[in-house]
């Protein structure tokens, strides 16, 4: 989904891929569970999961799947809506806090990333191979943490977005929106994977959405 990464690439994958995977999707969920908090919802803060430590949030599955595509998940923080005063409102903003800690953590990296190539480039003492390594660390995060929130925001039940969308849904609307959830898994195997397959690859709503969240990021930030 993101790149061919393979084992002829493992120290890539151990020293980049792995770390920088497992701090985006850490930091996505550590922020769902902090601004949960911020709304009254103790849950996650007493189930450990405020930790920036990724063991406190890997997922088997999402860990393995960062490794083989660079691309993956984490195990969802707990959040109990029933702590909030504006359950709804403040279920949207709890669900963008994963995806906004994604941009801001792909914007230091771009930071960084402009800053390793002016070094380079306007002092000629920074040995290419290595400062070829540190660009390729940095671009990967970038990529990752942009797909990561990009892809989140899609509106399909139980991603981020559906919690954003739902939130200006009409009550009944919305009600029948949320009961998505319980079918969500499929909704996002039959878009992720059939649609694409179906479609001889014309309609792929990943690269679609990541592509053009990329080039919007790039365009702006790079």
């Amino acid at each position: 989904m993101i790149g061919n990464l393979s084992l002829d690439n493992l120290p890539y994958i151990l020293l980049t891929v792995l770390p920088i995977g497992l701090m985006a999707v850490t930091l996505h969920e550590v922020s769902h569970g902090w601004v949960a908090k911020r709304f009254g919802d103790p849950t996650a803060d007493m189930e450990g999961r405020l930790s920036l430590n990724p063991i406190k949030h890997i997922d088997p599955i999402g860990a393995l799947m960062i490794v083989i595509i660079g691309f993956g998940w984490a195990k969802p923080v707990p959040v109990n809506p029933a702590y909030f005063k504006r359950p709804g409102r403040d279920m949207m903003w709890v669900g963008l806090a994963g995806p906004i800690s994604n941009i801001l953590f792909a914007i230091v990296f771009a930071i960084l990333l402009r800053i390793t190539v002016y070094v380079y480039y306007s002092t000629e003492i920074l040995p290419l191979e290595a400062t070829m390594a540190v660009i390729r660390f940095f671009q990967f995060g970038i990529m990752i943490n942009v797909i990561l929130a990009a892809f989140n925001m899609i509106p399909i039940p139980p991603l981020d977005g559906s919690r954003v969308l739902a939130y200006f849904l009409p009550r009944d609307l919305e009600m029948r929106y949320r009961d998505l959830e319980r079918y969500g898994m499929f909704i996002l195997i039959g878009v992720i994977f059939v649609l694409p397959w179906v479609t001889n690859g014309r309609i792929d709503v990943i690269r679609i959405v990541a592509g053009g969240a990329l080039r919007v990021f790039q365009t702006i930030f790079l």
